[in-house]
């Protein structure tokens, strides 16, 4: 139990960086998706659904990004999640990084510079993941409903129960006109190892000189 107190103590004492690793890496993680869109090579899964649905209602990418987040954490509420500081970000800055980044990017017509976007793309979404992942400020809201879900069903697997989400949002997004191709394949198998490097390298750990070791009561006291 002290241990866990000084770790939350710790954690604490660290939230101003905290803060800045959070917003930043969801700016990056923002900067990503558009490199990915200007690439037209594919999207991942949920941005092939957000892209599908912006067509069709002619709202900004970033919008529909933000307007599908609300949407999926409104879905916490039966499988009593409780979003943190970092949720509520995700939904926003995300949505609103996308979009400003698209309105100074280049849409490149070679495909050795679309390759090159693609490629950044994916890397970046990587190292964004891993910084606001890293925080410990919050789940963003399509994790937490994967989380969410696992967790009110004891003994799904997580891989299974991601599996089945993000085929079914592709599905819907490719119904919808969203692009996919080379990068969707190319972001199914990255993303993962990709993830396995930049989250413990990125994840913030408690203040070494909050991580002591209570003293033991003397018996005889």
């Amino acid at each position: 139990m002290a241990s866990e107190s000084n770790s939350s103590t710790g954690l604490r004492d660290r939230l101003p960086r905290r803060l800045v690793q959070l917003f930043v890496g969801l700016a990056l993680y923002g900067a990503s998706m558009a490199l990915m869109i200007e690439a037209a090579l594919g999207l991942d899964p949920w941005d092939v659904f957000h892209q599908g649905l912006a067509s069709r209602i002619g709202l900004s990418f970033g919008t529909i990004v933000i307007i599908v987040g609300a949407v999926v954490l409104l879905l916490w509420i039966p499988l009593r999640q409780k979003p943190g500081i970092g949720t509520v970000s995700n939904i926003v800055l995300i949505g609103l990084a996308v979009d400003a980044t698209l309105a100074v990017l280049p849409t490149p017509d070679a495909m050795a510079v679309r390759i090159t976007f693609l490629v950044l793309g994916i890397v970046l979404n990587g190292v964004a993941g891993g910084l606001y992942i890293g925080a410990r400020l919050g789940p963003g809201p399509r994790d937490g409903l994967m989380t969410g879900w696992v967790g009110r069903k004891p003994g799904r697997s997580i891989r299974l129960t991601r599996t089945v989400i993000e085929l079914s949002v592709l599905g819907v997004g490719v119904l919808l006109g969203g692009t996919v191709g080379v990068g969707t394949i190319a972001y199914a198998l990255l993303i993962g190892p990709l993830n396995h490097v930049f989250i413990p390298l990125f994840t913030v750990r408690p203040s070494a000189r909050r991580l002591r070791v209570e003293p033991v009561p003397d018996a005889a006291a």
